[in-house]
Parts: structure tokens; sequence; C-alpha cells
């Protein structure tokens, strides 16, 4: 009698430890997930206390008699729901698995669960900030707000800017509830001002547009990765893992279903059934294929991807050139805090400008083993709420002129090494220096007209 009624309690114990599984496997997805990671991927102390600052950071080498004069921030949006095509083609593929007879649940456990899985995405939420976005927005404030508290003080002023997207326009507006009522408002600034020519610089360079972003050829290594031998097993485990025929299925389809483990995660806190379907190894391909894209297309790929975002990174330096004469002149500074909201898009672009997370070696369909350990990983630089921080200092008691004002960049609140001093803090005469070419010498219109001759894109590129 005993030992049936602790059989009887087998399957009952396994249903109860079946959320602790799922969340254990899916714990080795995380890191994984490229632009649709959490941006508690790169500061794990966030996810005890959302407002901690995280362990000291290692000594900046700035001087005691330093104070802040500006702070300028570019930030990705918060955690937003998939976009409409993603959900339509979730959908497709939901919609098969409930299509498969009720009799087949047995021989083929997962997709069931994932038939019996309810598909909650509409196509309107169609990449709208999510509450946890907002709530993103909301804590980053707080934190920059801690860090540097003589720039973010009572009475002083902010300037923020956003793409016209809707999820950019609401990061915006919750970055400026997470201050709460200190800062100053004047009638310019009741509302986040819509300034594409700069967060969405790439819609505005015709060359981009026409040689990357609607070019098929440009995305050759992507495509011939989604169809290389490490694409082709990550397929077959999933189409026998679904109990159906490979040919049902493709890389977008699988990249939709990890995805939408990354969503849940990301959007509800939540181990979604679909993360059942991947392992550790997986998830490091289906990386590799997010990054592939990121790369080829904002990034390292295509000289055009980063030399369209020189307009933002010259207006980021007119508005520090700007700091610095007000400062030498004894005049307040007019625009202390200026934050702008945009995208991944807007981010990688720059941080490729300025040559960072650049690898020896391209990232290509065929050297996917070599490239295990890159530094270009999108997921490890713009998650959801990605922030890149310029922050301005005036010093006195220095021993030259050139001294007087420094600069610090963070990357999502991490000090950033400047590449011409391996130093987290620079002179801004010698950051200015160290950029000479790019501040006179890229014109984005020059570098964006489309070439008059009619030559192949890659020719081009």
């Amino acid at each position: 009698m005993a030992s049936r009624r602790a059989s009887a309690a087998l399957p009952s114990a396994a249903f109860l430890l079946l959320p602790l599984l799922l969340a254990m496997a899916s714990a080795g997805l995380n890191g994984y997930f490229g632009t649709k990671s959490r941006y508690e991927e790169v500061n794990p102390h966030l996810v005890g206390d959302p407002l901690s600052l995280g362990p000291a950071a290692a000594a900046s080498r700035l001087p005691a008699a330093c104070a802040p004069l500006q702070l300028r921030a570019v930030l990705r949006h918060g955690t937003r729901y998939p976009t409409a095509g993603q959900i339509r083609r979730l959908g497709e593929l939901h919609a098969r698995l409930r299509r498969r007879p009720a009799a087949a649940a047995a021989a083929c456990p997962a997709a069931a669960d994932l038939a019996a899985w309810q598909m909650w995405y509409e196509e309107s939420l169609d990449g709208r900030l999510a509450p946890q976005g907002r709530r993103d927005m909301e804590h980053l404030a707080r934190r920059l707000a801690a860090r540097f508290p003589a720039l973010f003080a009572a009475r002083r002023r902010l300037e923020l800017a956003s793409s016209s997207k809707h999820r950019c326009l609401q990061s915006g507006a919750a970055f400026r509830r997470g201050l709460g009522p200190s800062l100053s408002l004047g009638s310019d600034e009741v509302e986040v001002e819509v300034n594409d020519s700069l967060m969405r610089f790439f819609d505005h360079c015709a060359k981009f547009v026409a040689l990357v972003e609607e070019n098929d050829t440009a995305m050759c290594q992507v495509n011939a990765f989604k169809e290389g031998p490490e694409m082709r097993k990550v397929l077959e485990k999933v189409a026998s893992a679904l109990c159906l025929p490979v040919e049902e299925l493709n890389a977008d389809l699988v990249q939709v279903a990890f995805l939408t483990c990354s969503y849940e995660l990301a959007i509800k806190n939540v181990t979604s059934p679909w993360c059942s379907l991947f392992s550790e190894e997986d998830a490091k391909v289906l990386e590799y294929l997010n990054d592939l894209k990121q790369y080829w297309k904002r990034g390292y790929g295509y000289d055009i991807n980063s030399r369209s975002s020189c307009i933002l990174f010259q207006d980021i330096f007119q508005h520090l050139d700007k700091a610095v004469e007000e400062s030498k002149s004894s005049k307040p500074i007019s625009s202390p805090l200026i934050v702008q909201v945009g995208h991944a898009e807007t981010l990688q672009p720059l941080l490729a400008l300025m040559g960072f997370f650049k690898d020896d070696e391209p990232l290509k369909a065929n050297n996917y083993v070599r490239q295990t350990h890159r530094k270009f990983r999108s997921g490890r630089i713009v998650p959801y709420a990605a922030n890149l921080v310029f922050v301005l200092y005036h010093c006195d008691q220095v021993k030259t002129s050139k001294e007087e004002y420094q600069v610090q960049m963070l990357l999502n609140e991490k000090l950033m090494l400047f590449h011409h001093l391996n130093e987290t803090i620079s002179t801004y005469a010698d950051l200015k220096d160290y950029y000479k070419d790019i501040l006179e010498n890229c014109h984005f219109k020059e570098e964006c007209e489309l070439p008059k001759v009619n030559i192949t894109a890659i020719d081009e590129l």
C-alpha cells in the first residue's frame, strides 16, 4: 500500500518540480538573447535591487578637485513587446502546433505543452514599450541621479529628446518621471522633443538605406549562416522536439521561438515553455545569428553603418565644446543635462564609429567557432535600456591647463577604457585629438550621398 501511495505521488511531485526545472533550463539561456536581452544581464546586481549602484567601481583616477559640468546620455528605449511581424510568425508556429491531433500529445510532450500555451501577444502591441520598459527607464533615471547628484540637483535644466517611435517617447517620459519633481521644467521641456535626425540618423542616410537596409545581398553572411551546419543542427533538434518534419521549420521560425523565451522573461519575468526547446549550445548559435545581423547591418560589416552616425557623434562634441567655452567664460552651463532616447540601431553604429568592441577577424558565417570569445556580443553592448554616457568635468589644482577639462564615458553604467590611453579618464583635449578625423572630416551629407555611377552595393561598400 505504501509503495502504491509513493508511486502515485511521483507524477504530482514531478508536476511541482516542472517550473523549477524550466527555470533552471532557461537560466542557461539568459545570456544569449542578443538585442532582446534584459538590462539585468549586464548588471546582475539589479535583480535584487533595481536602484543599486552595484559593487564599488574600480578607482577612476579622477582627481578629487573635479566637478561635473555636463552629462550627455544616449539611451536605448526600455523593454518592448515583439514587433507585429514577430507576433505573426509566432502565431503561425503556434497554430501549426495546435492543429496536431490530440492523440499525438503523449509522443510529443513539448509540442503539447506549447499547443496549450496561451498566445497572448496581439499585433497591435507592435514593438510598443512594455510596463517593464517604463520601470527600466524610471530606475535608470534614479540611478544616474544618485551617481551624479550635483548635475541632477534641483533647478538644473534637463534637455530631453527622443526618436519619433512610440516606445522611445514613452521611455523619455518615464525617465523624466523617474527624476521626480526636483528638476526645473521650463515650457520647452514639458514635452519630449522629437529628433529623428540624431536618433534615427540611419533613416536619413540614403546610402545606408539603399545599399544595406534595402539590399538583400548585404546580409549574405547572415543568410549563409541560416543555411549552415550549426543552424541546421538546431533546426533538426527543434523539429524533433516538436515532432514536425524539419522542412516545415526555417531559421526565422526557430528564432521567433527562441526570442519568445526572451520576451516572456523580459516582459513578464517568467520562464516560458518555449525555452524548453533550446539548450545552452543552441542559444549560442542563435545569439551568433543575431550578432551577425547586428554586425553587418549596424556594426563593422560596412563602413557606412558607423559613418552615418557621425552626425550624432559631432553633436555630442559640439555640446561638450559649448560647455567648456561657457565654463572658461565663467558663465552658467546652459545644458548641464542632455538625455536622448533612441534604439539599439542608434547606439551600435556610434560605438563602432568610436572603435569599441571590434574583433580582429570579421564575424562571418563560416567562423562561428573561432568567434566564441568575440568582443562583439550585442546583448552585452545594447540590451534593453542600454545607455552611453559622456561626463565632462572641470578640475581645479591641475598641473597643466589641458588637464582642467576631463571626460569619462560609461556604457551601461560601467566606466569604459579610452583607446588612446587605456584609462577611464581622459583630458577633453586628448579625446578630441584622438577623434579629430571623425570630428573634422566625417560629413553626413557627403557620407550618405548615393554614388552617381550604377555599381553594385557590395562593390560600393
